[in-house]
């Protein structure tokens, strides 16, 4: 007699993602794994007086989802309580936006930081009706003289700030630019309040440092966030020493140390895999090889819930200006600024160079943030050379945005069975704005799922959270559609993929990403029972819909972790 399952899943579409992308009805669950994938027959022979017996009700079974570059403990501090949420549809003009500082500076006591994340100037009305109008440091000062403000754009690469927070950070008209930042001013030479890429340093670092409590407390934020998408695994992008003046601090390396007491606690509701980062934006060989050898890394008690399994890099982002690497010059940088790229940069090609190699030298699996054709193929360069230099099978380094990605480049990683990690939700926010940036048949390109798919590239979606939110169904949807959000407009129709393929993406292929595809990412027997449940069938949803089908059920390890599906 076979043994009874503790789970069974009833009367759905069970999409196993196997090889095949195989359909079944019913699913069974013995502890934390997976005992058998079928008909409703074979799963009602497993099925005994104890067994809990949910009823999918039409609803479509998945593999957990795993959004596989998510930076978990800065969501949750960007994320209200701990931030204002400016991002669209939160927020649709600087009106909206100084509301909500006025807001909070009536319940903030005087001198305290206020500070948000979020706002676009593309979803700003002023903005949209004039482009030379941008968010400027007076709109705050009327409203929160007496607070320092600082909030952080959608992406990463801009903040605005009030007058008091200058005056904390020392910022002036005679403050020169630190390399690979600009400090916007206006005509009579003022700072405006606009920071970009490095100059933000200059505010993020007078802001009080996180205490170790608003770390737990903005990745348990994160966490609950997660299991009601249905992600039960996630990759937290760059820990260490290199992220103290990133995000806030929320990159910084005592993160790791939280998320170890979460795990050891018993609360990390999610399998969180961490690329260290031993150096920022604009480090060098010497200093990546100095920080990453002096690194710590303790065993985890549970390596399939916590593991530290590679190293991130920075590859652009310098020097000033730039904020894509790419083969020719465009109109970039964020709220219009000239972005400068097509020059030689062998400097910076060969501390790219020297990062990967010692890196890889050294064992570990390489995340290379790197936006634009240039970079990229700079990055893909650098990862064959280490390879040759070191042999070792199954590196699995990856590009992390490959939103460039050009037919070389991924001709290469696919013969040396490297990955791209691709962000569909950017392309829905940005793509508007990126058509103007770029121009229309560049802005078509960018992120070519189709090409990549077709070239053998392993292909991991992820949200780049708090870049977007962590809705992995929008990125399904962006995927079929190319659609994007502002206006609708089609970018890149013949970058489509199918569903099976887009699935992959946020399954599979973050499976793989993590060195783990031998026991998750697919719903097949003798793999871990994470599950996510959609209420509804998404082989026959309209792509459009599919942002909207709840997540009615999120199993980890064979836990019920969110339910709304059983009552």
């Amino acid at each position: 007699m076979p043994a009874f399952a503790d789970l069974v899943f009833v009367n759905g579409s069970v999409l196993t993602v196997n090889a095949d992308f195989a359909l079944a009805s019913a699913l069974a669950v013995t502890g934390d794994t997976i005992t058998a994938v079928g008909n409703r027959a074979e799963i009602d022979a497993l099925t005994g007086p104890d067994t809990r017996v949910i009823d999918l009700r039409g609803g479509t079974l998945l593999p957990g989802i795993n959004d596989s570059h998510l930076h978990g403990c800065a969501f949750g501090v960007a994320s209200p309580p701990l931030s204002l949420d400016l991002g669209h549809p939160a927020v649709e003009s600087i009106a909206d936006i100084t509301e909500a500082v006025r807001q909070a500076a009536e319940r903030t006591p005087p001198g305290q930081w206020i500070t948000g994340i979020g706002w676009d100037p593309g979803y700003l009305a002023e903005c949209v009706a004039d482009p030379s109008r941008l968010p400027t440091r007076h709109d705050l000062d009327a409203v929160s003289p007496h607070h320092p403000v600082l909030l952080q754009d959608f992406s990463g690469h801009a903040c605005w700030v009030n007058s008091a927070a200058l005056r904390r950070a020392g910022v002036d008209r005679a403050t020169p630019a630190p390399p690979g930042g600009v400090i916007v001013t206006d005509g009579s030479g003022e700072p405006t309040g606009l920071l970009r890429e490095g100059a933000q340093v200059s505010v993020q670092q007078v802001l009080p440092p996180l205490t170790r409590e608003t770390r737990a407390t903005a990745i348990r934020s994160t966490l609950a966030h997660l299991r009601a998408l249905g992600i039960t695994s996630y990759t937290e992008p760059g820990l260490g020493p290199g992220g103290e003046q990133i995000m806030g601090g929320a990159l910084a390396g005592e993160t790791l140390d939280v998320y170890r007491q979460l795990l050891s606690d018993g609360e990390l509701t999610a399998r969180v895999s961490v690329l260290l980062l031993p150096v920022g934006m604009s480090g060098t060989g010497a200093e990546f090889a100095r920080a990453l050898d002096g690194m710590e890394v303790s065993a985890s008690e549970d390596p399939r819930r916590l593991n530290v399994i590679g190293v991130k890099i920075f590859a652009d982002g310098i020097p000033p200006n730039k904020t894509a690497w790419m083969h020719e010059a465009y109109l970039g940088g964020g709220c219009g600024a000239l972005c400068v790229a097509g020059e030689t940069d062998d400097e910076r090609v060969a501390e790219v160079r020297e990062m990967v190699r010692h890196a890889h030298a050294a064992g570990y699996q390489v995340g290379v943030h790197v936006t634009g054709d240039r970079g990229i193929d700079t990055v893909v360069d650098a990862f064959e050379v280490a390879a040759e230099a070191h042999p070792r099978p199954d590196a699995r380094h990856y590009v992390i945005h490959g939103d460039f990605l050009t037919a070389r480049s991924m001709k290469r990683l696919a013969e040396h069975g490297f990955g791209a990690n691709m962000n569909p939700t950017i392309k829905w926010t940005i793509a508007d704005l990126e058509e103007e940036l770029v121009g229309p048949e560049r802005a078509a390109y960018e992120w070519p799922y189709r090409d990549a798919i077709d070239a053998g590239v392993t292909v991991a979606s992820s949200s780049d959270a708090p870049v977007t939110l962590p809705d992995w169904r929008q990125g399904i949807a962006t995927m079929l559609l190319r659609e994007s959000k502002a206006k609708g407009r089609v970018s890149g129709p013949d970058q489509r993929i199918t569903l099976a393929e887009a699935v992959r993406t946020y399954t599979a292929g973050g499976a793989w990403q993590d060195f783990a595809d031998d026991w998750k990412g697919t719903l097949e027997v003798g793999k871990v029972a994470d599950l996510c449940v959609l209420g509804g069938d998404l082989l026959s949803a309209d792509p459009h819909d599919i942002p909207e089908l709840p997540v009615t059920l999120t199993v980890l390890g064979g836990e019920i972790v969110h339910d709304l599906l059983t009552g």
